[in-house]
Parts: C-alpha cells; sequence; structure tokens
C-alpha cells in the first residue's frame, strides 16, 4: 500500500516546478479517478486523472463541503488514497474539506512508493489535460445522427424484445464503407463494472444522393432484455472514424453522453473508450402499477418527523448504541448531534435521538393528506441500534422506539382511509453489527455468526455471511460493507438468507406487505446480484401484483428498468438537473438530463420515477439552492423562490413526485446529520413557513386537478434556452404547455405551435387567463422569474 499525504493550499500558488525528467506512472495503465460525496462514490469520467509526465492531475470544479478519496476503479488496495473509504462514505472521514469553485489537484509518487497529493484553487476554465480528437474531413464532419429524431432513429426510446428498430445517418458523398455496431452491455453490481461485449457488426446501405447528401441504413432486432451500445464506424479515404455519443456528463453516472446529436472522432485504439449510444430493451411484460404515476410522495425519517408516543422514547443509560450509551435531545428544535464539532456531542456517530415513532406519524396524517402527498415512503423502522436504522437488527420487529407492528399496521390502515399507500425501506445487503444475526456486541442471547466478537460456525445465521476463519484479526474474519464494520455484508447467493428474506412463507418482504406496505424501496439496490433481484421480484408480485418496488440508484437506472427486477428508482438525475436549473444554471446544458432518461428509460417507468429534490443522504434542496447560513434571510428568501420553481417541476413533468418531510414549511440543512432536521412543529415552538407551505400545497392540487400533468405524453422541449424550458404534455384531447423561468427576470417566448394546436384556446391555470395563438400559429407566452406557468387547452 503506498503511503499518502495531503496538502492543501488556498490563495494564490506559484506554479509547481515542472519535471525534467518523465517517469511512468508505478500502477501501470491503471486510471486513477476522484471519488467522493459530490459524485457517489463513483468512477466517472469527469473526475478521472490524466498522467502527466511525473504526476496524475485533475482540474474539477466542487463546491461546500465535500468528503473525497483517490482509487481506481476497482477500490485495489495498492491505488486507494486517502484514507478508509468506509469512514468516508458514512462518516465524512479524514479528507473532507470545504471547496468553492475550481480546483487542481495533482497527485505525485516518490522514491519507496509514498504518494502525496497537493490541492490548489484556480480561476477560470480549466486547461484541457486530455485534449479532444480533432476531426478535420469534411465527409466525416457532415455526418449527422440524432437518436431522438425519427427520421434517424424509429421507433423512439426504449424498444421491447423482436421490435425491429431502423438506424440511419446523413452525410456527404464520399464515405466508402459504414457499419452499426451494437454492442450488450454486461450487468452485473454497481457501474464501477462498465463492459461491452459480443459486438454485431451490420453493414450500412447507402442511398441515392438526394440533394448534397446521402443516408446510410441499416436495421436490427434485439433478441432479449438487456442494456445495449450502439455507435456507427465510417472508412472515408482509408481512414476509420467513429460516430459516438456526446461527451457532455450526466449527473451521478460514469457514462458521458446524454444522447441525441452525437459527434464524430478518429477510432480510439482503446474500445472501451468509445461513448456508445443506450438502447433499452425491456420485457415486454413489464408492467408498473397502474397508480404509481399518480403518486405524490411525502418521505419521511421517522425518528425526526414527530414524537407521538414520549413512552418508547430512548433512554440514556438504559438504551444503548452497540457498546455506547445513546444520548437523547429535550429540545425537540435542537440541530442533530455531528461529533467532532463543538455542539456538545459524544464522539459516537448515529447515537442521537429525539424521539420520532410511528404514533407520530399517524398524528398527522391529515397534514400529510393536506399536504397532497396520497403515499408515504418511510425509512427503515425495523429494530436496529442506529437512529438511521440500515444497520438492521431484526427485519421482522418495529423497533422499539418507533412502536410496534400493530402500530405499522395501524398506519396502513389509518393512511389507506385517507387514499394514502406506505411504502417502507429496509437493505437487504447489509445488517447492523449489533444485532441477533451477528451479535458482535454480545447484546443479544447467543446464536450470532459473531458472537460477542468470535466467530460462531455453529450459529443458524452463519451462512448468512462471508467469514474466513483463516484471518487471524476477528475484524479481518468478515466483510463489512464497502469496508465498514458496522454494517456485516450479507453473502446475498445465501439460499438461507434468500427464502429467510423472500422466498419461504411468511417471508419478511411478504410479512409486512401483509401487514399493509404497498411496495418497497430497496437500499443500496447495485451492490447487490441482479439474479437476487429477479427471485425478489418473482415473489413480491406474486404476493402482491400491485406493489410498487423501487431501487435505491443514483445513476442512469436503465439496467433495473427492464421488467425482471425493479418499477422504478430514486431519480438523483431529476434532482441534481432541477435543482441546478432552479439555482441558476443553464437549461440547455441541464435539461439533456432529463432528455436522456426519456429516450432510455421504459415509459412505464420513466411516468414512474421518484422525482425527488432532497434526501435523508444529500443536503436539503434549500441549502443546495443558497441557504447555508442560518441567518443570512436573504439568501433565505432566495433559495425559498428558487424551492417553487424547483416544485413546480416536479408536479408539471412525468413521474412521481416526492416531498421530503420538512421541506414544504422551509426546513434546510446541508450534508448529514443536518439534512435529517426535525419538523418544526409550531405547538412545540416551531416556526414554519405558512406561506411556502401553501404555495407547494397549491403545485400538488395542479397535479392532481389535471390529469394531462400525471398521464400526458411528452416530447422534446418545445423551445429551450439558458433560462427557459417550455413542453408539451398531451392525454387523448386535452394538451397541457408548461413554462418555467429561472432567471430573476420575467422572460417571453414565442412559441410557433403545430398546426394541429393553433386552433386550441389556452387557460393559465393558475390565473385563469385566457391565451390564443395568432394567425400565423404563434403563441406569446410570459413567464415569471423564478417561477412557471401551465397553460391547459379548451
Amino acid at each position: 500500500m503506498f503511503r499518502f499525504t495531503l496538502a492543501l493550499f488556498f490563495g494564490l500558488l506559484p506554479a509547481l516546478a515542472q519535471a525534467t525528467d518523465c517517469k511512468t506512472s508505478p500502477l501501470g495503465e491503471r486510471e486513477l479517478f476522484l471519488r467522493g460525496t459530490f459524485n457517489n462514490w463513483s468512477a466517472s469520467d469527469e473526475h478521472r486523472f490524466v498522467y502527466v509526465c511525473d504526476r496524475y492531475e485533475l482540474y474539477a470544479k466542487l463546491s461546500g463541503e465535500q468528503s473525497f478519496k483517490i482509487a481506481d476503479e476497482d477500490w485495489s488496495t495498492d491505488a486507494d488514497f486517502g484514507g478508509s473509504a468506509a469512514e468516508l462514505k458514512l462518516k465524512g472521514g479524514a479528507l473532507s474539506e470545504r471547496f468553492g469553485g475550481g480546483h487542481k489537484l495533482s497527485l505525485r509518487f516518490a522514491e519507496g512508493g509514498a504518494a502525496s497529493l497537493q490541492i490548489s484553487p484556480f480561476a477560470g476554465e480549466a486547461p484541457q489535460l486530455l485534449a479532444a480528437p480533432t476531426v478535420t474531413d469534411p465527409v466525416a464532419l457532415s455526418i449527422r445522427f440524432d437518436s431522438r429524431d425519427l427520421r434517424d432513429k424509429s421507433p423512439f426510446g426504449a424498444v421491447t424484445p423482436g421490435k425491429r428498430v431502423s438506424y440511419s445517418f446523413q452525410a456527404l458523398p464520399g464515405i466508402e464503407q459504414a457499419t452499426l455496431v451494437i454492442a450488450k452491455r454486461r450487468l452485473e453490481g454497481n457501474q464501477e463494472l462498465l463492459e461491452y461485449g459480443g459486438a454485431t457488426r451490420l453493414p450500412m446501405k447507402a442511398s441515392k444522393v438526394m440533394g448534397k447528401l446521402q443516408r446510410w441504413s441499416a436495421e436490427h432486432s434485439f433478441a432479449a432484455p438487456a442494456i445495449y451500445g450502439y455507435h456507427f464506424e465510417v472508412q472515408i479515404k482509408g481512414k476509420t472514424f467513429v460516430y459516438q455519443n456526446k461527451r457532455d456528463p450526466v449527473y451521478w453516472t460514469r457514462e458521458k453522453g446524454s444522447m441525441g446529436l452525437g459527434l464524430v472522432d478518429p477510432l480510439p485504439e482503446q474500445t472501451k473508450r468509445i461513448r456508445r449510444y443506450r438502447q433499452t430493451v425491456y420485457a415486454a411484460d413489464f408492467q408498473v402499477p397502474a397508480w404509481a404515476r399518480d403518486a405524490v410522495f411525502y418521505n419521511i425519517f421517522p425518528e425526526r418527523f414527530r414524537n407521538g408516543d414520549t413512552d418508547n422514547d430512548p433512554r440514556p443509560g438504559r438504551d444503548h448504541y452497540q457498546d455506547k450509551d445513546v444520548e437523547f435531545h429535550a429540545n425537540w428544535l435542537d440541530k442533530p448531534s455531528k461529533p467532532g464539532t463543538p455542539d456538545g456531542s459524544d464522539d459516537t456517530y448515529n447515537n442521537d435521538f429525539f424521539g420520532g415513532d410511528l404514533a407520530g406519524i399517524i398524528s398527522r396524517l391529515d397534514y400529510i393528506k393536506s399536504l397532497g402527498a396520497n403515499a408515504i415512503y418511510i425509512t427503515p423502522i425495523f429494530r436496529a441500534a442506529s437512529n438511521h436504522k440500515y444497520d438492521t437488527a431484526d427485519y421482522t420487529q418495529v423497533d422499539p422506539a418507533f412502536g410496534t407492528n400493530a402500530d405499522f399496521k395501524r398506519l396502513t390502515v389509518e393512511a389507506a382511509k385517507r387514499g394514502i399507500r406506505v411504502i417502507p425501506d429496509t437493505s437487504l445487503n447489509h445488517v447492523g453489527s449489533d444485532s441477533p444475526y451477528f451479535n458482535r456486541f454480545g447484546n443479544y442471547p447467543a446464536g450470532g455468526a459473531f458472537d460477542d466478537g468470535a466467530l460462531n460456525p455453529a450459529s443458524s445465521y452463519a451462512s448468512w455471511f462471508k467469514l474466513d476463519a483463516a484471518q487471524a484479526k476477528p475484524e479481518d474474519q468478515y466483510q463489512g460493507w464497502v469496508g465498514v464494520k458496522d454494517l456485516p455484508e450479507l453473502d446475498k447467493g445465501s439460499k438461507a438468507f434468500r427464502a429467510f428474506a423472500y422466498g419461504a412463507p411468511g417471508s419478511v418482504m411478504l410479512q409486512w406487505l401483509d401487514l399493509g406496505a404497498a411496495g418497497w424501496r430497496m437500499d443500496v439496490a447495485p451492490w447487490v446480484p441482479d439474479d437476487f433481484w429477479r427471485e425478489w421480484r418473482a415473489a413480491i408480485k406474486t404476493h402482491k401484483a400491485d406493489a410498487f418496488l423501487i431501487a435505491e440508484t443514483w445513476f442512469d437506472a436503465s439496467k433495473f428498468l427492464l421488467g425482471d427486477s425493479f418499477d422504478s428508482s430514486m431519480n438523483y438525475i431529476f434532482r441534481n438537473t432541477v435543482l441546478d436549473y432552479a439555482a441558476g444554471g443553464d437549461a440547455t446544458k441541464l435539461y439533456p438530463n432529463i432528455e436522456l432518461m426519456r429516450e432510455a428509460y421504459p415509459p412505464q417507468a420513466f411516468f414512474a420515477m421518484m422525482n425527488l429534490l432532497s434526501s435523508h443522504d444529500q443536503a436539503r434542496a434549500l441549502h443546495h439552492l443558497g441557504w447555508q447560513v442560518e441567518g443570512d434571510l436573504e439568501a433565505k428568501a432566495l433559495a425559498k423562490q428558487r424551492l417553487r420553481l424547483a416544485s413546480f417541476m416536479q408536479m408539471t413533468l412525468p413521474g412521481a413526485p416526492a416531498i421530503y418531510y420538512g421541506d414544504e414549511v422551509g426546513v434546510g440543512g446541508g450534508e448529514d446529520p443536518f439534512n435529517r432536521a426535525t419538523y418544526p412543529w409550531a405547538d412545540l415552538g416551531g416556526q414554519p413557513d405558512n406561506a411556502l407551505l401553501a404555495d407547494i400545497r397549491r403545485l400538488t392540487q395542479l397535479r392532481h386537478q389535471h390529469k394531462v400533468l400525471r398521464h400526458g405524453s411528452i416530447g422534446a422541449p418545445l423551445h429551450l434556452d439558458a433560462h427557459v424550458i417550455v413542453l408539451a404534455r398531451q392525454d387523448g384531447k386535452t394538451w397541457a404547455l408548461s413554462a418555467s423561468n429561472n432567471d430573476s427576470k420575467a422572460q417571453t417566448v414565442k412559441l410557433k405551435l403545430a398546426p394541429n394546436l393553433r386552433g386550441l384556446r389556452w387557460k393559465d391555470a393558475f390565473s385563469g387567463r385566457w391565451l390564443k395563438a395568432d394567425h400565423q400559429g404563434q403563441l406569446q407566452i410570459t413567464v415569471p422569474p423564478l417561477f412557471g406557468r401551465v397553460l391547459i387547452s379548451h
């Protein structure tokens, strides 16, 4: 393992001395990536280092407090710099800094293998360390293919097996040969695995020259559900070029390119460098519950929502977190504790409690209904030592601090009376070390796989884990998820665990469905094998056909939406796109993230994606939108208006909007634990923003009142510029035009409507005003600052 030191420099720096003698990297051809909280610890091309003479360099724009480290694609031990990945992922870790803008990162190796990292700020545009290939041939530059243009690819988007898909591009005459290359992506694990294999090469036929251009075409039908990649190779004057996906990054996703119009480049030496277009092929019988596209979720972190039963509150001295005492906040409005800060808390993470419980949620169901939510997503409620409950101790029982199984049943019954469904959350990837299954701390009767810190091969749970008695140190005798020893990783291949989880009658998944759960949200889905999810889905859908199954994925979720595992995913691509747009980002650069999903996802899944703005795993929306200092009232007011815009986007785009508890009344907060603050109930001394609440209610009502906003088809934007996005939705004979504006001043746009829309009258859904296109078919729309308009056809 390399030794690693870190030096951070802020302010003006002299240029680093250039090495006079270039050296080869001790890592050979392996690539290094900056991995951290800003990219979900993924190995993304956007944060790939380039080896320059004697060092690895990266120019990156980072903002806010970020935890990070440097590693290769596989987290190899000899290419893993910056401390424990476990500490970084779950606790903030040693490499945690506050950034603001552009930074240059240089990783150097000294004799003996010691590695040192220097970080310094830079202004302006980052230099191109890895220069884009250049093409000067006029014929190559004339190639045009747009994956969203039916003249170039038909049918649009994701398809089912056996469907004939036609691909064609146009170019100036002069191409000697053209080939459509299709490869199948390997569907396993997290996105660190990015491989395409088994390429099919289809010769393309040239048409007669029409005008100055000719068209090259090929057809293909896909035999089975999968994610495929495709690109075009052309020969011009004996040289091979590749027409491939764009270079623009997609949020959280390792593969670059949002599709649509592509780029021509010289054929790279390594095929893994080809940026393929994605082609999703999903099962013909893939069905998503019909109710999902009508859902508006209310996302609850139960420990912080409402204390409805003080008798079950955790008590210091009586209750413990593993081998330590718990902390309890007598003041509901306290900030969550963060070890290592002067807030008076101890040095243990995730052991401070406020007393929120199921009784509290039940007591506020009328409030949730009045908000416009008709579904609740609730983070884990099962017995666990921590306040977040992802360290499961008993999958079959509600945590005593939250109530009882009967309380969960009562929650689902009372929610159903109000037209609200309840989706619980759990992880089948890992359990807590403090659990009867593992029992590392001896807090349960003997019988765990690691009783009191020692292996117990006789345990009935031993087959659930990958244990290695040959290791000398006890902590090395089992595998913790991403190295976190508090979270022993389950062996998902264990037949005994699969039977317990979903396979046997009365298994965990089915038990909670029988108690009224409407489906499941599954934690860290990419770390669980795909064949596990296939069996899991079959068992659940057989038991409850309309159960809604949601994956926790952050990147392009196409592989989970093929009809054999999940119905939907937490849509973090949507989150970042919409929040960055609401914060003033360039819509022309951001909206392609939405277009990618419209094209790549099966429509039934695209219309059911859980479209969130905040979550328990990311800074709250208001923090992202600029309110980061408690007393900055100007920033707070502006962030709230930007939140209104983001919520407008949530309620007018396809998918199931998800409101994180407290966002609707102005709760802010940065990274964990501050994103898990308590709801500011007025009867407990809080000050909820009732004006903001009224506006969010108005938006949810807008969505419920107009079916076209939930079910209506959607195409490419009718208008897209840096500030304004105009979209058209159609449901039967009803059309809706939604226009959003992220500028600080009103924007007026003129739309040239299609002939079938020109005779329609349009009613503003907010003001009731009527509009109509002029005799030339132009409709003029003025969009208010930092908000939007919806026009409904009549």
